[in-house]
C-alpha cells in the first residue's frame, strides 16, 4: 500500500479514539475466553501429566476385578479382588511382590469440629507402609511428627493438614467403610509426596489398623505386583492374565495411560465447554466488528471518494479499511491474550478455593495458544472488515457525494425472502426431530438452530418493519416527536438494526434454551420423585456410600414402620457385565412398581426386572439367570418371577434379594459384616407417627457418622434442584459475556451513529430542538434495537428449547416447561439494557453544537 494510504489509515484511527477502543474490545472479549480455556486446561493438562507418571510407581503388572465400577462398598469403588487370589498371584512364576491394596474413602471432622464436605477431590484413607514395603522407590517423607504405629493414630498430607487445621498433635472423628461407628484419632504426622493437590485428603493408619479400617476381610480392591529380576512387565502381565482369566490385568505403564486417558477425556469437554462460550463469544463479537466498519466505510464515503477524485486506487480504498481492521485484530487479541491469561489465573484460583483437587502448577503459556488466538482475533476482524472495504471501494466517486442511507427496499425484500427460506427449513427438520429421541433428535435441533440463527441474520431486515411498526408506535407516545424520530431512524436502516440486535438475539436466545431446560429438568424430577418413590424418608450418603454403621445407628429409633435397604454391586448377568440391584425389605413399600407379568413380591431365589430389559434378553416368567460376581468368584441363578414397566425415577435393570448379593460375595470367615455395604435405606413411618419427627428421631441417631444424610421427598427434589439451579448459574454467568457484549455492540453502533448524523441533529436543534428531547430519540432508538433482539432471541429461545426438550424425552425429560416468568424478566431488562447502552451517546448527541455541526456538512 502507498505511504500516503497508511497515513490516512493509521490517522482515522487515532482520530476516533473512541471507537477505536470499543471496536478493539469486542475483539478483546471473543479472544480472552478462547484464551482464557485454553490456558486453563492446558495448565492442568500439564498438571495431571506430571500426577500420571506418579501413578502406579514400582508397579509392574496390576490385578483389578474386569468391571470394578459398581456402587457397592463405602465410595464409588464396589467389591473387589478376593484376598485368597493374593496367594495364586504370589504363585505366578515372574512375580517378586504381591501387594493387596488397602484402601477406602473416608469422612472425617476439620480442626474446629466441622465435617469435612466432599469438594469433588478424593477423601481417601489407607495403610502407612515403610519404604522397605512400598513399591514406590519415592514413597512419601513425614515433614512433621512421625508415622503411625498403633490404634487411633494416623498421618495427613501436608495440604490438607493446612487446608483443615489438622496438624500434628490434632484429634479428629473419622468414619472409614468397615469401622463400627466414629472413631477418636491422632494426628501423629504430617507427610509430602512428589504429587499433592489443594483438595486432596490422604489419611493413612497403621498397617494392622487399616486393615480392620478398611478391608472387609473377604476382598481387596487391585493387587499390584513387582516382577522378578529377568521378568518384563509384559511377560509378567501375560503370565497373570493365563493364570487368572476372570481378572483384568494390565502394566503398570498400562495403568498410568488409562489414567491419563481418563483425565484429558475429562479435560478435553471442559475444554469444549469453555471454548464454545468463547465461540459465542467471538461470533457476536463479529458482528459488532462488522456493523462498526459498515458505519465506519459509511461516515468515510465522501472522504474515500475525494481519495478516488484525486486519483486514489480501488485497490488503495480498500486496503486502507483492511488496514485498520488488521490494527484493531492485532490489538484487541494481543490484548485478549493478557486477558485470557489473568482469566486463567481466576479459574484456577477459583477452583484451588473451592478444594477440587487440581494440583497446584504454574500456568502454561504454549505457543500454540499464542498463535490461535492472535490468528483467529486478527483473520477474524480482517474478514468482517473485507466486506464493508470491498463495498467502499465500488462505490462511484461522485455517488458517494451524496447522503447514502440505509439498504434499498429491494435488498430487504430479497433477504426477507431468503431468511424465509432458511426459516421454514429449519421449522421442518425440528418436526423431523418430534419424530425421534436421544442423540440423533438433538443433532437434528442443533442444526435447526443453526439455520435459524442463519435465517435472522440474513432476513432480520424484513422482520424490523413488522415487529418495530407497531411496538415502536406504542413506545414513542411518551415521548412525543422525539419518540417518533427515534422509531424512525431505528427502521430507516434496517440492516443496522439488525446487525446491532444480533448479539442481544444470541445472548437471549441461549437464556431462552438454558431456561426451558432446567425448568423442565426440574419439573421431570418432582415427577419422577412423587410417581417413583414411596417411602417417606430416605437414609443415604452422596460421594461416600452408606458406612454399615447406619443400620445399626437407626435399629432402636422408635417410630419405623418399614425398611428396605438398597445394595448396588457389579456382577455378570446373564453373560453381560452389569450393575445388580438388591433389595432387603419390601420393594413394594418403597418404589411405585407397576406390574407387567408375575408376582412383584420378591423372595427366595427370585428376580424381579424391568419390562425394557426383558424384551432385550428375551426374558420371562419363570426364566433362570445365571449370575456371577465381578471376580467371578460365587455363581447363583435365580428365577424371574416378575415384570414390572420401566419408569423413570424408580428402579430398572435386574433385581435380586440381599441373600442372594450376599452368594455373589459372602463375608470372609469369621466376619459377618457384608462386603457389599448399603447404598440407600428407605423408612416408612408406623402408622400414627409424624413425619417430621421421625425424621428428626433418624437424623439424631445417624449424626455421629458424619456422612449420612436423611431426606423426605421435598428434599430430594430440592437437592436435585440445587445441582440444577448451580449448572444454570454457571451457564447464566458465561452467557453474561453475550449480554455484556450486546451492550457494548448497542452503545458502538449509537455512538457511531451520533457522529454519522451529526449534520442532521444539528439542523433539529438549530429549529428548536432541545437537548432533552434529542436524548429521549436516542434512548428510545436504543430500547427498540434492544426489545428487536429481545424478542427474536426469545422466540428462537423458546422454539429451540422446547424442541431439546422433546428431543431428550427419552433421557428422562417429561413435559416441556417454558419459564415464563425468565421471559418477561428478559423482556423487561432488555428495555433496562436499552437505556443503559444509550446514556453516553445520548449526552453526546444532546451537545451536538448547532451551527457547527451544520457547517461541517
Amino acid at each position: 500500500m502507498a505511504s500516503p494510504m497508511r497515513r490516512v489509515a493509521l490517522r482515522n484511527l487515532m482520530a476516533h479514539k473512541g471507537r477505536l477502543f470499543l471496536t478493539v474490545l469486542s475483539v478483546l472479549l471473543g479472544t480472552s475466553f478462547i484464551a482464557g480455556s485454553m490456558v486453563f486446561t492446558g495448565t492442568l493438562s500439564k498438571a495431571f501429566d506430571g500426577i500420571s507418571d506418579r501413578i502406579a510407581v514400582g508397579v509392574d503388572a496390576r490385578v483389578a476385578p474386569e468391571n470394578a465400577q459398581g456402587q457397592g462398598g463405602f465410595g464409588p469403588s464396589g467389591p473387589g479382588v478376593p484376598l485368597s487370589v493374593v496367594d495364586r498371584v504370589a504363585a505366578v512364576p515372574g512375580v517378586r511382590v504381591a501387594q493387596p491394596a488397602i484402601t477406602g474413602t473416608i469422612a472425617l471432622r476439620d480442626g474446629e469440629g466441622n465435617v469435612v464436605s466432599p469438594s469433588g477431590a478424593p477423601q481417601i484413607g489407607g495403610a502407612y507402609l515403610p519404604p522397605g514395603e512400598n513399591l514406590d522407590p519415592a514413597g512419601l517423607t513425614i515433614t512433621s511428627g512421625r508415622a503411625p504405629s498403633g490404634p487411633k493414630e494416623m498421618v495427613l498430607n501436608e495440604t490438607a493438614a493446612d487446608r483443615l487445621d489438622l496438624r500434628t498433635g490434632a484429634r479428629t472423628t473419622v468414619v472409614t467403610p468397615h469401622s463400627p461407628g466414629p472413631i477418636e484419632v491422632t494426628v501423629v504426622g504430617v507427610y509430602t509426596t512428589s504429587v499433592d493437590s489443594g483438595g486432596y485428603i490422604g489419611a493413612l493408619f497403621a498397617k494392622d489398623e487399616a486393615q480392620s479400617l478398611f478391608g472387609d476381610g473377604a476382598t481387596t480392591p487391585n493387587i499390584d505386583v513387582a516382577a522378578a529380576d529377568g521378568t518384563t512387565p509384559a511377560q509378567l502381565r501375560e503370565a497373570l492374565a493365563a493364570a487368572l482369566p476372570d481378572l483384568d490385568v494390565k502394566t503398570g505403564d498400562e495403568v498410568r495411560q488409562e489414567f491419563e486417558d481418563t483425565i484429558n477425556q475429562g479435560l478435553s469437554f471442559l475444554n469444549y465447554f469453555l471454548v464454545a462460550f468463547g465461540l459465542i463469544g467471538l461470533l457476536v463479537g463479529v458482528f459488532i466488528i462488522y456493523n462498526t466498519f459498515s458505519m465506519l466505510v459509511a461516515q468515510r464515503l465522501k472522504e474515500l471518494a475525494l481519495l478516488r477524485a484525486i486519483g486514489a486506487g480501488r485497490g488503495q480504498v480498500r486496503n486502507s479499511v483492511v488496514l485498520e481492521a488488521l490494527i484493531v485484530g492485532i490489538l484487541g487479541s494481543a490484548a485478549g491474550l493478557a486477558v485470557g491469561v489473568a482469566l486463567a489465573v481466576g479459574l484456577q484460583a477459583a477452583v484451588k478455593a473451592a478444594g477440587a483437587g487440581f494440583p497446584d502448577t504454574g500456568l502454561v503459556v504454549s505457543p500454540s495458544v499464542i498463535v490461535t488466538v492472535m490468528l483467529v482475533g486478527t483473520v477474524v476482524t480482517v474478514v468482517s472488515a473485507l466486506i464493508p472495504a470491498v463495498r467502499a471501494s465500488k462505490v462511484p466517486p461522485v455517488a458517494a457525494m451524496r447522503a447514502q442511507d440505509g439498504g434499498s427496499a429491494t435488498s430487504v425484500l430479497v433477504r426477507g425472502a431468503i431468511g424465509a427460506g432458511l426459516f421454514l427449513g429449519s421449522l421442518a427438520l425440528l418436526f423431523v426431530s418430534t419424530t425421534e429421541s436421544g442423540s440423533g433428535a438433538a443433532i437434528l435441533v442443533g442444526v435447526a438452530g443453526f439455520g435459524l440463527v442463519l435465517a435472522v441474520v440474513i432476513g432480520g431486515p424484513a422482520l424490523v418493519a413488522p415487529v418495530l411498526g407497531g411496538v415502536g408506535r406504542v413506545l414513542a407516545v411518551p415521548f412525543g416527536p422525539a419518540g417518533r424520530l427515534g422509531r424512525t431512524n431505528v427502521m430507516r436502516n434496517p440492516q443496522r438494526t439488525t446487525a446491532t440486535a444480533f448479539a442481544l438475539v444470541i445472548g437471549v436466545a441461549l437464556v431462552g434454551v438454558i431456561g426451558t431446560l432446567g425448568a423442565s429438568m426440574q419439573k421431570s424430577i418432582d415427577a419422577q420423585v412423587d410417581s417413583g418413590i414411596r417411602s417417606e424418608l430416605v437414609l443415604q450418603a452422596p460421594q461416600f456410600g452408606m458406612p454399615p454403621a447406619a443400620l445399626d445407628a437407626i435399629k432402636d429409633v422408635q417410630g419405623i414402620g418399614s425398611r428396605t435397604t438398597l445394595y448396588v454391586a457389579p456382577a455378570r448377568i446373564g453373560g453381560e457385565r452389569e450393575q445388580l440391584l438388591a433389595v432387603d425389605g419390601d420393594v413394594t413399600s418403597v418404589f411405585n412398581l407397576t406390574r407387567t407379568s408375575g408376582d412383584l413380591a420378591l423372595a427366595g431365589r427370585g428376580m424381579l426386572v424391568d419390562d425394557r430389559t426383558a424384551r432385550e434378553r428375551g426374558w420371562e416368567v419363570g426364566t433362570p439367570v445365571p449370575l456371577g460376581s465381578g471376580t467371578g468368584a460365587e455363581t447363583v441363578t435365580p428365577t424371574v418371577t416378575g415384570i414390572y414397566k420401566a419408569q423413570e425415577g424408580a428402579l430398572s435393570g435386574p433385581v435380586v434379594t440381599a441373600a442372594e448379593m450376599n452368594q455373589l460375595y459372602p463375608p470372609a470367615r469369621g466376619s459377618s459384616s457384608p462386603v457389599v455395604t448399603p447404598q440407600s435405606v428407605f423408612i416408612g413411618a408406623a402408622d400414627g407417627t409424624d413425619v417430621d419427627d421421625l425424621k428428626q428421631r433418624l437424623r439424631d441417631a445417624v449424626k455421629p457418622l458424619l456422612v449420612v444424610n436423611v431426606d423426605d421427598q421435598q428434599d430430594l427434589k430440592d437437592q436435585a434442584g440445587q445441582a440444577i439451579t448451580a449448572l444454570m448459574g454457571v451457564l447464566y454467568a458465561l452467557l453474561g459475556l453475550a449480554v455484556i457484549i450486546a451492550i457494548l455492540g448497542i452503545v458502538n453502533t449509537l455512538a457511531l451513529s451520533v457522529v454519522e448524523r451529526r449534520r442532521e441533529i444539528g439542523m433539529l436543534r438549530a429549529i428548536g430542538m432541545i437537548r432533552s428531547q434529542v436524548r429521549r430519540s436516542i434512548y428510545l432508538e436504543s430500547i427498540l434495537i434492544a426489545v428487536f433482539g429481545a424478542v427474536l432471541g426469545l422466540f428462537l429461545g423458546v422454539l429451540l428449547g422446547t424442541s431439546l426438550v422433546n428431543a431428550l424425552r427419552d433421557e428422562g425429560l417429561g413435559s416441556v416447561v417454558v419459564p415464563w416468568s425468565t421471559v418477561i424478566v428478559m423482556l423487561v431488562a432488555s428495555a433496562f439494557v436499552g437505556v443503559g447502552a444509550a446514556i453516553l451517546p445520548a449526552i453526546r448527541a444532546a451537545r451536538t453544537p448547532p451551527l457547527a455541526a451544520i457547517a461541517e456538512g
